[in-house]
């Protein structure tokens, strides 16, 4: 049994040791980890590797629904083979956290919410690949993405990270890694808490490498963490459901965090006609500087009316849903064309249903689509050099930023529709 492991055990089970003497014993470990790994990368500051709180970190948990959320205090979480640890920089404010939040989609709790991060690697797990430490060595800067494939189930094997098994049997079923394990326990009890994704509103989390992407220095921190589930979320829609070519016409309904991501997206890609639907005049002026060139206001006007007398009375190549609500759902569907596509991304409370018109659908050639995300290994590195090269506005798309310890506040203001398009919470 390796080190590591016997501290993993002595932090799980405080009957074997004292509490004290597990402190020290992982704070020990960690040091002697952190000075081999300098030796052999003395340009990487010393900060990388330095761990606080004597091998303790704080991160935020959701008890249950409609509760405040609190900061916890845990153990350091300690990555296994395949996976790293990452030192969080910054951390997304999702309408998919605060689903979980208001009891609307079903999961474990307690949990660490929080899945599109940015960070700094700091450790790699116990037997991890070679290729894998060559290529995020300790005090790389990386993004993370939401859909963590395992890289070896039915999907992944096809490159469709996106319908990982293992990532919906294990994490979104059980809120755990693909051991069936958490890597987080409560310091005071020992108590383990679950992880939405990786847990990322923490100072520290474990991911598993196939979800990482190499971020440039040259990018900031607090606005890439956006790229792991906003924009990833976006170019997922528009590249692998909706296929947007050159001289498309593409209405987003719903432009928050995602749908304005789609905007992006669906303009860089060469779509022709962008039209943003929403109900609040700041998410649509903001959408006329992402690239929208016509924007409806689907309370002074109706939007499936104004998007078919924006084409001609045709509708739409590609609509897209980005908001998770039945009506919204039946707008996105009566807003394409005939042989258009209807693509649904926004999460919607569990249970509720969209219904359509069957007759229509079969006699216009309507195709319904899915999609949840983009593919983290040949997606991410993508969405960076977008990033990278100004194709995506990153500065443009985030709105607000937040302080780790306001996140209660971060998600009351997404409920109550204050955030324009994009909240970072910084975790430095």
């Amino acid at each position: 049994m390796g080190f590591s492991s016997i501290i993993s055990r002595i932090a799980r089970n405080r009957k074997q040791l004292s509490l004290d003497r597990s402190i020290l014993s992982a704070s020990c470990w960690f040091s002697s980890h952190a000075s081999r790994s300098n030796n052999n990368m003395k340009n990487v500051e010393s900060a990388a590797y330095h761990v606080s709180s004597g091998g303790y970190m704080r991160g935020t948990v959701f008890w249950e629904p409609n509760k405040p959320l609190t900061i916890e205090q845990f153990h350091m979480p300690r990555p296994k083979a395949g996976e790293l640890l990452i030192k969080t920089k910054g951390c997304g404010v999702c309408h998919s956290d605060l689903h979980v939040i208001k009891g609307e989609i079903p999961f474990s709790s307690p949990c660490v919410i929080g899945h599109e991060i940015t960070g700094e690697v700091v450790e790699h797990g116990p037997l991890t690949d070679r290729k894998i430490t060559e290529r995020f060595p300790i005090g790389s800067h990386v993004v993370g993405a939401f859909i963590m494939p395992c890289g070896n189930c039915f999907f992944c094997s096809k490159g469709h990270d996106d319908l990982c098994e293992e990532f919906f049997a294990y994490n979104r079923a059980k809120g755990t890694l693909y051991d069936g394990e958490t890597r987080l326990f409560l310091r005071g009890s020992g108590k383990p808490v679950y992880m939405y994704s990786m847990g990322g509103l923490a100072e520290y989390c474990v991911i598993p490498a196939h979800a990482l992407s190499i971020l440039p220095k040259s990018l900031p921190y607090t606005e890439s963490a956006i790229l792991g589930c906003a924009v990833f979320t976006a170019y997922g829609a528009m590249r692998h459901a909706a296929e947007v070519c050159p001289g498309d016409s593409v209405a987003v309904i719903g432009v928050g965090g995602v749908g304005s991501s789609c905007l992006q997206i669906a303009r860089a890609f060469g779509a022709s006609d962008v039209i943003a639907v929403d109900i609040q005049n700041d998410k649509l002026q903001k959408a006329k500087t992402l690239g929208a060139n016509y924007t409806v206001n689907a309370i002074h006007k109706d939007a499936v009316e104004r998007i078919k007398e924006i084409t001609g009375g045709r509708g739409v190549d590609i609509a897209v849903e980005a908001l998770g609500k039945p009506q919204t759902f039946l707008q996105c569907f009566q807003s394409v064309r005939d042989g258009g596509k209807a693509v649904m991304i926004g999460l919607a409370k569990s249970g509720d249903i969209g219904a359509v018109d069957i007759n229509h659908l079969v006699r216009r050639k309507i195709q319904v689509i899915g999609s949840y995300g983009g593919r983290a290994r040949q997606d991410l590195p993508k969405l960076v050099k977008l990033a990278e090269t100004g194709i995506f506005n990153l500065n443009n798309a985030v709105s607000q930023k937040y302080k780790f310890e306001e996140g209660n506040e971060a998600f009351q203001d997404l409920n109550q529709g204050k955030i324009v398009s994009r909240a970072v919470i910084e975790i430095m």
